[in-house]
């Protein structure tokens, strides 16, 4: 070849190679513009193009840039907390685009999430046949806690039910069902029950939580034994919407200091993380209630949080999440010390508790739509109650397969399931360990009857070695009146099987003997619910959102315990009649343009038990509740406030017979609260308030709360030849030690502050 034309040819191929470059660089387009609300730009909205993984987000001042992005046509997604979701379908072509400004529009908490929860399927809410409650980390920063537990006090029907003066541990009332009837999922997956159900709403940070989902009646035929009275599933965040980073700390008057940290971490091109810590520690006796026990117990736990997102192609799924729980607590007489631990001297309760946690998602790599959930559990307990220890070992393991399929005018959902419990204590009741897989199928098929009518009917079949074969069908029908009306019907079954003493903490403490009468059946239930959300729209862009429920259950085999027959005893049988929970409740959500907006709930319901002709309301349950939170955004100040609180009317409590002086019925009672939050420093918020700003505490009105608090372990406690207590100079009221009379908490008002963080 000629010596001249190799440089020609080296140039020829640098040309064509940077023509190359630059045609490929050609091929890509981009998005950018302005985010603003009526008024304002909005920061930190999150901008993403469905079904990939191309997003980004708005800086201070509300504009975006979106880059690199393939020709083709997307549907863009803008999201924000305290704005309707905005979504628009975009065609990218080579080159430059035009500026593409973005107008959201103030929203509820509730009105267009996205919803899995019901129907084990993502649609908006509006769509879904099921009723479901939506609450964002929006409405939990309105009353910071440290737990999602304290959180769901403000949620209307939902309420944290304490069950023991001195460890506090305590469960989740749903329609004043007991907190064994409620189900606690995590990104759908059922690992939080039995021994667990107490820490499974602690140790998870905020800043990595998407949203809560509440459904309120029975949901066993597609989650299975546990979700009779209602579940909770708190789903996590994905990456796409995720801060950077996040800290979240606060401290309170009493002594409590509570610390989030969050962060996206990328590893690799295909990969990345979210990393949540929360620790919280309490560690100041206080007792201003004057019985020598702790009001409050102390507390030091520490809950390390992993999701893993891989990205796969054609979009497919797979999730990996881990977290590591660990707590210590105590509450007792004043000078208890560790040493003092498991004896008969010094009163306390001390609790250590060891949790870790796997779980996660895969989508198959076929043509169909086919997922296979999965998670695993260990959790142990060591704790001693007085001078009785309580050593108890849990695990359950879980896996799902789901095909999704739309076939015409139905929408397929069919699924198998295995689980497997294994639960081992020292109690007398677990002389062998109870180790069970019970294997499920379920099917659900949404059927689009009309344009404006949908019917969705649902079977389970689960075989429980124990019980055999077990049905639980469901059925729900949705009318769309009209876009901004929806009526909802839902009927359906449920079960349960009762472990009592990973259930009932009254079993635990010693100070009533458990008696259980007989073999006891698994409990049964059918439920109805009818439901109604209307949406207004006003001229002036105010938003009102109105959702009201009837709801009625109905349980055979119902196991409730009986604290009236001995006062020295808990009697554990299965109910030869009926239990019955009915009522109405009504949600009422608000949104001015100025700024102001309100969240009014209440709930009227009657909870009773009938046996022999004989009906009597249900212990620990109140006829009526009532929830608000008003807020209001003082744009020019950068200064929201936020007031919330709640109202329960009387509740009957379990007293120690007839000679006992304290209240059989509580009073009307109600924990309110006050927030300021300023959020003019760049990636900053202050924040500071009044919690229970009435200084309620249950010992108003009554001469004690923790009866025989000066002799715990009933020492001087004079009994009778049939073991009935005898009253004497000392015990004139014929009393033994019992912290079991608790309705609401002992911490009365305190002041907090705290600051946060955000890094997107």
């Amino acid at each position: 070849m000629n010596k001249n034309k190799i440089p020609v040819l080296i140039w020829l191929v640098l040309g064509v190679f940077c023509l190359s470059f630059a045609s490929g660089r050609a091929q890509n387009g981009q998005l950018k513009g302005r985010v603003a609300d009526d008024k304002a730009p909005v920061p930190f909205v999150n901008l993403y193009l469905k079904g990939t993984t191309l997003g980004t987000a708005t800086d201070e001042n509300g504009y975006y840039l979106l880059p690199n992005i393939p020709p083709g046509r997307y549907t863009l997604i803008a999201k924000v907390l305290g704005y309707l979701p905005f979504s628009k379908s975009v065609l990218i072509s080579e080159g430059p685009q035009p500026t593409m400004d973005i107008k959201l529009i103030a929203a509820s908490e509730q009105l267009e999430e996205t919803v899995v929860t019901g129907t084990l399927k993502a649609v908006s809410r509006s769509d879904s046949p099921v009723p479901v409650e939506v609450y964002s980390p929006t409405f939990l920063k309105k009353n910071p806690t440290a737990s999602i537990f304290e959180a769901l006090q403000n949620v209307n029907g939902v309420r944290p039910q304490i069950n023991c003066n001195v460890c506090n541990t305590g469960d989740i009332h749903i329609n004043g069902l007991e907190g064994p009837y409620t189900l606690v999922l995590i990104d759908g997956m059922p690992i939080v029950s039995g021994l667990g159900t107490v820490y499974g709403l602690s140790g998870i940070p905020n800043s990595l939580i998407e949203q809560i989902e509440i459904v309120k009646g029975p949901a066993s035929s597609l989650y299975g034994s546990e979700a009779v009275g209602g579940l909770i599933n708190i789903i996590t965040k994905n990456t796409l919407e995720a801060p950077d980073f996040f800290a979240d700390g606060f401290l309170t008057g009493w002594g409590e200091y509570n610390l989030d940290v969050g962060a996206k971490i990328d590893v690799g091109k295909k990969t990345d993380m979210l990393l949540g810590i929360n620790y919280f520690n309490y560690d100041t006796p206080v007792d201003n209630n004057g019985d020598n026990f702790t009001d409050l117990t102390l507390q030091n736990r520490i809950s390390i949080f992993q999701k893993w997102n891989f990205q796969r192609g054609d979009n497919r799924i797979f999730s990996l999440a881990g977290r590591f729980f660990y707590e210590d607590r105590w509450g007792g007489e004043m000078q208890w010390t560790p040493q003092f631990r498991g004896g008969d001297e010094v009163y306390g309760e001390s609790i250590y508790t060891r949790r870790w946690e796997i779980l996660g998602k895969y989508e198959l790599p076929i043509a169909e739509k086919v997922l296979f959930s999965f998670s695993y559990n260990d959790h142990s307990q060591n704790s001693v109650y007085g001078d009785i220890p309580y050593l108890a070992d849990q695990r359950i393991g879980f896996g799902q397969f789901t095909w999704d399929r739309s076939i015409g005018n139905h929408d397929l959902l069919v699924g198998s399931a295995l689980r497997y419990n294994y639960y081992d204590d020292n109690t007398p009741a677990t002389e062998a360990v109870d180790e069970v897989v019970i294997p499920s199928l379920f099917v659900q098929d949404e059927i689009t009857l009309a344009k404006k009518h949908s019917l969705l009917l649902g079977f389970r079949y689960d075989y429980d070695q124990r019980h055999g074969s077990i049905y639980t069908p469901r059925t729900a029908y949705r009318w769309k009146v009209t876009d901004n009306d929806i009526v909802r019907f839902n009927a359906g079954t449920g079960f349960r099987v009762v472990n009592l003493f990973t259930e009932e903490h009254a079993a635990l403490t010693g100070a009533r003997e458990v008696v259980v009468a007989e073999e006891l059946k698994p409990e049964r239930s059918v439920n109805l619910n009818l439901n109604y959300l209307k949406k207004i729209y006003a001229d002036n862009g105010t938003f009102i959102s109105l959702d009201a429920s009837a709801f009625y259950t109905y349980f055979s085999n119902a196991i409730l315990p009986d604290y009236d027959t001995d006062p020295n005893q808990i009697i554990y049988d299965n109910l030869r009649g009926k239990s019955v929970s009915q009522g109405l409740s009504a949600n009422v959500d608000v949104v001015f343009p100025s700024g102001f907006k309100f969240l009014l709930g209440a709930t009227f319901q009657d909870v009773s038990a009938t046996e022999n002709g004989s009906s009597r309301r249900q212990i620990l349950t109140e006829g009526y509740t009532g929830t608000w939170s008003l807020s209001y955004d003082f744009r020019s100040l950068d200064l929201s406030i936020d007031y919330t609180g709640n109202l329960y009317g009387p509740m009957r409590l379990p007293i120690l017979g007839a000679n006992d002086p304290r209240l059989e019925y509580s009073p009307v009672w109600s924990i309110q609260n006050v927030q300021f939050t300023y959020k003019g420093i760049k990636h900053f918020e202050l924040y500071g308030g009044v919690k229970n700003l009435l200084d309620w505490t249950p010992n108003r009105g009554n001469p004690f709360i923790i009866a025989r608090a000066n002799d715990p372990f009933d020492k001087n406690v004079a009994f009778g030849p049939g073991g009935e207590v005898v009253a004497t100079a000392d015990n004139p009221n014929a009393l033994t030690f019992d912290p079991s009379y608790v309705y609401g908490p002992n911490q009365g008002i305190r002041g907090f502050f705290g600051m946060r963080y955000r890094l997107d």
